[in-house]
Parts: structure tokens; C-alpha cells; sequence
């Protein structure tokens, strides 16, 4: 019979051996269970506490990465405001352990008192113990790196690298570009910063806060993973920044720059002058030029501004921060008889030929008005009066007229109304008339107050920037345009996104041929053997201008004062108004010079001919022929070296006559 398993025989090693094998098996695991009981005892009961400690202090962190902010940059493409790295200290309320002996630490290494920090950080409860607290936003690189390498024994301090605002030029344009800061309590309840939270930087003047939704760009953020001395241990996910939008501005930063140096003295004995330039281009409206001196550094407000410079500039005398081009009022003076002028000839109350005997005053019943001109100007036409800038023409033209004819013309010209330019702040000025006298001073209207506003005193109040956007007018043919600040707007990348087009936003109530006309009186202000404005002359070009000065205080404040000894305060303010060239204007260019002391044509004209000097010095080299390559020069293997463009003109000044 064949063996098998049922045969009664057993398989080699027997029942023994299967026994044994099993007893292995089961020692394994016991001994595996053993070893188990033994590390769950030592992780709870020997270690439990420690490990548990430092497990709840191990954690994910959010970090919050900011967005740099778009580019500002003039017409040209160069940068006006950028973004750069900046090294900050923050601390996070929840992490500070051992408070007193960190901020000991930190107030060593930042130079600051250790009160001074924690008053800074407080006490927050909530929400606020796990957000940042900034203790210092722009620190140098030395101790930044002296920060980072005592880390380990500063529990709750974080260091990062973010974004902070460039201004890379200081001080140019500073009114125009404005400034950012921290965003306040009351911004936060506002609909438009929807989105904002506590510590998110804002722009707050200027065209920082205009544009603040392009600017702004989009935040990202980073999670990480710290142990117990708040260093990070893991990157565990990342969203990054969308940096903010480009603007491209109409500004041209070499005139912009021109108009700010012209303000400065020559004389070391004196101050620098005060006061405004605005250039436009007549055409279309760009501004080319916006400054308001005395000015600020914007980027002492990019990473919060210190106690000490901001109450320096507020209580500065002279107003650093009052941008002086769109808020500053002041009586046109004689820049106003262009508009008076076009107003007598629409209304036919006088001709270009009529001539009005000045024998250096006007009498108006009992009172009698003196001419600038002591010996009078003899008898004068509408181009004589606008040359020699004969206040008995515009007294009697005046009178003609009658002030709400006047104020009815002058705001055709864009006065007494905002000009809608791209800035807060900006102001009306004002252009009295009959019912307006009545309203705000509860008195009638008298004959000897048109004989002032006449020429430009009295009530009348005006901006530069309208001052301006009316000689924008006569030079283009009566559009009253609309300043723009804004050429185009971009992604961070330079995509387009859209351009401002011109806007137009009224016409003035005179003809081209009037226009004309005065245009014509305004060049022999400049260029007529006793003109006024001849310090306004730029070599080549034909310019037509008008110089006005007005009074600050009364006459006979200062009367029996030597000029070098009236307060600066008390004296007079200079102005000149001008575009070029005057046959087809490209240009226009107003100056106001604060507190100057003497005539716009011998102070603001000065300022107005280095403007637009630089203006067509810049186009002269733009139209300059481009010479061949000399031969066998910049030749190299076929090929040939692109040509340089010929030098740009000398442009200079002329003497005043």
C-alpha cells in the first residue's frame, strides 16, 4: 500500500519541531508588546510632560507677504517711486517670553529703550497676541544680521525682508507723488478699504492715495512650521505677492527738476525762494512740471514717520507740506489783464487801437488810484497797456466792464472753480461778483472795488494751477482743458491697461481772433523794448507772457520801511504767466514766487525762461540731424556702428531790457 498522509508517518522533525516554532513566534510578539509598553511608559510618564510642553509650542505659523507697490515713473519711463527691500524686526505677543529680558536685548542691538518697545507692542488680547507687531521697519543690514544671529534666545522676535517704498529722487515732486502710511482706524470702516487690515501700509496724499487701488498690488502669504524657539522648521505651502500696477505719468522729471532748482538762491546770503511752477502742455493738458517749494523727503513716511520730523514740519512757518500749486490762493495781479483784456474787447467796450491817457493815476469820485508807474504811461492802446502793464487802462477798462461782466469772463477762463486735476486738496479760488459780495458780507457792492479786481487785487484769489489752465487757453485757441497727471496705466509687467485721453471741459467766451489779439499784446510784454517780462526770453524761441506782483498787506503797514527791512511775511508775492512759442505754443509755464519783495518780471519770469530753456533745449536735441559715421570708424567685420546723435544747443537767457 503506498505511504501518504494517512499512512500513520510523520513529516522529518516531528511534533517537536512544529512546537518550537510556534513558542519563537510567540515570544516575538510578547517581547514586541514589552517593548512597546515600555516606550508608551516612557513617552507618557518619564518624558509626558516635556514632550507635551514642547509640543504645544510647536505650530504653524502665517506669515503675511506684502505686495510691493506699482512704479511711479515720468513720462519717460524713469523711476520716481519704486519699491526696495527693507529689513524688519516684528514681534508676535503671543510668542514673547520672558518679555523684559527680550526687549532689554532688542533695545541694545535696535539703540531704542526697552520701555519704549513694550509700550510699543502693549498688551493685545484676542486676534491681536498672534499678529505682528512691527518694532522697526527699515533696519541697516548690520543689525539686522545682529538680530538674526541672537534669535535663539529671542523667543517672539521674527525678522523678514518686505517691501518698503522708494522715492528715489527725495524731495522732487514730492507734492505731486504724496506719501503712504499706515492705515488708520477710521480707513478701516471705509467701504474703500474693504479688504485693508491693521498695520497694511495706505497711500495717504497725492497720487499715492488717487491711485492706491492700482498701486496697491495683492498680499501672499506663507505657512510654516516653528518650534519652540520660533525657529522655522517647514515650509509648508506658499501663495505669492501680485506686485501692484505701473503708472506712467505725464511729468517730465528734467523740468520737474528745473522748476524745484530754480527756487534756490544764488546768493548764499540769501534764503531760497517759496512758492509754486506749473507747466502744461497747452494741447492736451499734460502736466510737465508740478512744484510746491518749500517740500518734504516722502520717504520719511514710508516706513512710519518719526515724532520729531513730523512735528518739525508741521509746525514749520512756511508749510512744507501745503502743496502750494493746487491749494495755494493768492491774487493773480497783473496776469489777470490778459483776461480782462480779451473781456473788453468781446463785450466791444473798448478796441486794440482805443488809446486811455495815463498820467499815473485814475480818479474814481473822491478816491484816487495809483499806477504802478509813478510817471504815468502816457496815452496807451491794448498792446501798450499789456507791455508796460499800465494799471490806469485796466482801471478805466474796469469800470466799463463792471465786475460781474468781469467775473463772468475770468470764469470762462477757468477761475474761481476747481480744475479737476488728479489731487486732493485742491482749491477754487474766488472771483467775486455783486451777489457774492452781498451773500458773504452782507454789503452792497462798490465802484472802487471793480477798479482793484481790475487788475487782478481786491478779492480775487486763484491757483496757480488756474492761473495756469487759462494761459493754456489763450494759447490754444480757447480750450479750457482739464490738467492730467496720468498718461497710461500698466500691469507690474507693463501690459497695458489703459490711456487717459485729453479732456476738454469748456470753451472761453471769446473768438480765436480776440485771443489773438491778446496773444500778440503778451509777446511784447517779453520781447517789446519795455516790456516787463523780458527776463522770460529764451534764445530762438518767441514767448508771450505777463508779469504781475501783488501786495501781501497794506501799504501803509511798510510805507516808511527801507525794502530790505519789511518782514519777510509782509512782502510781495511775484508772478509770471507764459507759453511758447507763441506763434504754435507747446508749453505754458506759471511761477509764483512767495513773499519775494519785488516785481514778477525781475523774480518768477527768471523761473518760468529756465522751465521752458530746458523744455527746448530737450526738443532741439530731438530734432538735431543725425551726422554719418565718420568712415572706418565703429566698422568692425561688415558691420557698421549706429550714429550718435549731434549735441544739443546751448540755450541762455537774454538780458532784461
Amino acid at each position: 500500500m503506498m505511504g501518504g498522509l494517512g499512512d500513520g508517518r510523520l513529516s522529518p522533525g516531528g511534533p517537536h519541531a512544529a512546537e518550537g516554532r510556534i513558542g519563537l513566534i510567540a515570544f516575538g510578539i510578547v517581547l514586541a508588546f514589552v517593548i512597546f509598553a515600555v516606550r508608551l511608559f516612557q513617552l507618557q510618564i518619564v518624558e509626558g510632560a516635556d514632550l507635551r510642553s514642547r509640543s504645544e509650542q510647536n505650530f504653524v505659523r502665517t506669515i503675511r507677504l506684502e505686495a510691493p507697490r506699482g512704479d511711479i515713473v515720468d513720462r519717460d519711463g524713469r523711476i520716481l517711486a519704486t519699491t526696495r527691500p527693507a529689513y524688519r524686526v516684528q514681534v508676535i505677543p503671543n510668542e514673547l517670553h520672558g518679555g523684559d529680558a527680550t526687549f532689554r536685548a532688542l533695545g541694545q542691538i535696535l539703540d531704542e529703550a526697552p520701555q519704549e518697545l513694550s509700550t510699543r507692542v502693549g498688551k493685545p488680547r484676542g486676534r491681536k497676541r498672534f499678529q505682528p507687531v512691527l518694532l522697526r521697519g527699515d533696519l541697516g543690514y548690520e543689525r539686522f544680521a545682529q538680530v538674526e544671529s541672537h534669535r535663539y534666545a529671542l523667543p517672539g522676535v521674527v525678522t523678514h525682508i518686505g517691501p518698503r517704498r522708494d522715492y528715489v529722487d527725495g524731495a522732487t515732486a514730492a507734492h505731486l507723488l504724496g506719501t503712504i502710511g499706515e492705515i488708520g482706524t477710521r480707513q478701516l470702516a471705509l467701504p474703500q478699504f474693504a479688504g485693508y487690515e491693521q498695520g497694511e501700509v495706505v497711500g495717504q496724499f497725492g497720487l499715492e492715495a488717487k491711485l492706491e487701488s492700482h498701486l496697491r498690488g495683492k498680499a501672499g502669504g506663507r505657512n510654516m512650521v516653528v518650534d519652540v524657539a520660533g525657529r522655522e522648521i517647514e515650509l509648508l505651502d506658499e501663495l505669492k505677492p501680485v506686485p501692484g500696477g505701473r503708472v506712467v505719468l505725464t511729468l517730465d522729471k528734467d523740468l520737474q527738476r528745473a522748476a524745484e532748482e530754480a527756487f534756490r538762491s544764488t546768493d548764499p546770503e540769501k534764503p531760497d525762494h517759496m512758492g509754486a511752477v506749473v507747466a502744461l502742455d497747452p494741447n492736451n493738458g499734460d502736466v510737465l512740471a508740478l512744484a510746491s517749494i518749500p517740500a518734504y523727503d516722502p520717504n520719511a513716511f514710508a516706513g512710519g514717520i518719526d515724532s520729531a520730523t513730523w512735528d518739525a514740519l508741521v509746525s514749520d512757518p512756511w508749510k512744507p507740506l501745503r502743496n502750494r500749486a493746487v491749494s495755494g490762493e493768492y491774487s493773480p495781479g497783473s496776469t489777470y489783464k490778459a483776461v480782462v483784456a480779451a473781456a473788453g474787447l468781446a463785450e466791444k467796450e473798448i478796441t486794440r487801437e482805443e488809446e486811455i491817457f495815463c498820467p499815473g493815476h485814475y480818479r474814481l469820485g473822491r478816491r484816487v488810484y495809483r499806477c504802478w508807474k509813478r510817471g504815468g504811461h502816457g496815452d496807451v492802446n491794448m498792446d501798450a497797456a499789456l507791455k508796460g502793464s499800465c494799471d490806469v487802462y485796466f482801471y478805466d477798462l474796469g469800470v466799463r466792464l463792471g465786475i460781474d461782466r468781469i467775473a463772468k469772463y475770468a470764469r470762462g477762463f477757468g477761475f474761481g472753480q476747481q480744475t479737476k486735476i488728479d489731487l486732493a486738496a485742491e482749491k477754487s479760488g474766488l472771483i467775486p461778483t455783486m451777489e457774492w459780495k452781498l451773500r458773504a458780507k452782507g454789503e452792497e457792492w462798490i465802484k472802487g472795488e471793480t477798479v482793484s479786481a481790475a487788475i487782478g487785487q481786491g478779492y480775487n484769489l486763484v491757483t496757480p494751477i488756474q492761473l495756469a489752465v487759462s494761459y493754456a487757453a489763450i494759447a490754444n485757441g480757447g480750450r479750457v482743458m482739464r490738467p492730467k497727471l496720468i498718461k497710461r496705466y500698466e500691469t507690474w509687467d507693463r501690459e497695458l491697461i489703459s490711456v487717459e485721453s485729453p479732456e476738454e471741459f469748456a470753451r472761453v467766451p471769446v473768438s480765436r481772433e480776440i485771443l489773438k489779439v491778446v496773444t500778440e499784446g503778451l509777446v511784447d510784454v517779453v520781447h517789446g523794448e519795455e516790456g516787463t517780462g523780458g527776463r522770460a526770453r529764451v534764445a530762438g524761441i518767441q514767448v508771450a507772457g505777463k508779469s504781475g506782483t501783488t501786495q501781501v498787506v497794506s501799504l501803509d503797514l511798510v510805507k516808511d520801511m527801507e525794502p530790505e527791512e519789511i518782514p519777510i511775511r509782509y512782502r510781495d508775492h511775484a508772478l509770471f504767466a507764459a507759453f511758447a512759442p507763441a506763434e504754435a505754443p507747446e508749453i505754458v509755464v506759471v511761477a509764483l514766487v512767495e513773499h519775494a519783495g519785488e516785481g514778477g518780471g525781475t523774480v518768477a519770469a527768471p523761473i518760468v525762461q529756465k522751465v521752458m530753456a530746458r523744455y527746448f533745449e530737450k526738443q532741439r536735441a530731438l530734432e538735431a540731424p543725425i551726422e554719418d559715421p565718420v568712415e572706418g570708424q565703429g566698422e568692425e567685420e561688415g558691420e557698421t556702428a549706429p550714429p550718435t546723435p549731434a549735441p544739443p544747443p546751448t540755450v541762455t537767457a537774454n538780458a532784461a531790457p
